[in-house]
């Protein structure tokens, strides 16, 4: 792994432990400085100090260096269009200790994924339940002389809770897409309404 991404994954992992730069320097046997100067991507450190944060953080740095990185990040971004969550899931699993970009969307577009099936799931037990409970409710209160007046009700319902699907679908679609092509650009991206379930 070379640098920025070294220092900022160096930064996170030590962070993500609770330990000061002093405590991290102390425990790899260097100096406080050289633990800032590799956090903000001011030196390459040498093997040794590699080796020691290697055993200290329990991440392999010497891994890093991935070859296409930019193909990667795409094709991550792109998975989301799918609402699959086993597609970001095995390349964020297969790729994510040999480069931090590929971490961070990895974490990014599986949080947005998560969120996507979630709200997949709520709408498919609304669209079974609604209507059921209708049914239900229509069946007992029925009587001979009047007419149903919940009949529209019901049908008006089963369509209309399709619709959220439909907008499901296409919110994917367009955020993959979107996200793909800033990734490309090298430009920021964003997954709104996310809820941040892999940290």
């Amino acid at each position: 792994m070379k640098q920025p991404d070294l220092g900022l994954r160096v930064s996170e992992l030590r962070q993500q432990k609770g330990l000061t730069q002093e405590k991290l320097a102390e425990m790899c046997e260097v100096s406080t400085r050289t633990i800032q100067r590799i956090e903000g991507g001011e030196v390459d450190p040498r093997t040794y100090t590699i080796n020691r944060l290697n055993e200290v953080l329990g991440f392999d740095f010497g891994t890093g260096d991935l070859e296409n990185e930019t193909f990667w990040l795409a094709a991550l971004h792109l998975s989301s269009i799918f609402c699959i969550l086993l597609i970001p899931l095995v390349m964020w699993s297969a790729l994510k200790k040999k480069s931090y970009k590929i971490d961070q969307h990895g974490r990014d577009v599986l949080n947005f994924q998560i969120t996507v099936t979630l709200f997949l799931v709520i709408s498919v037990l609304c669209l079974i339940t609604l209507p059921m409970a209708l049914v239900v409710a229509d069946q007992s209160s029925t009587s001979p002389v009047l007419p149903n007046p919940r009949l529209g009700v019901l049908e008006f319902l089963v369509i209309g809770s399709v619709f959220p699907l439909i907008f499901i679908g296409f919110y994917c679609l367009f955020q993959g897409v979107k996200n793909t092509i800033r990734v490309l650009s090298d430009k920021p991206y964003h997954y709104p309404l996310t809820i941040k379930f892999v940290k």
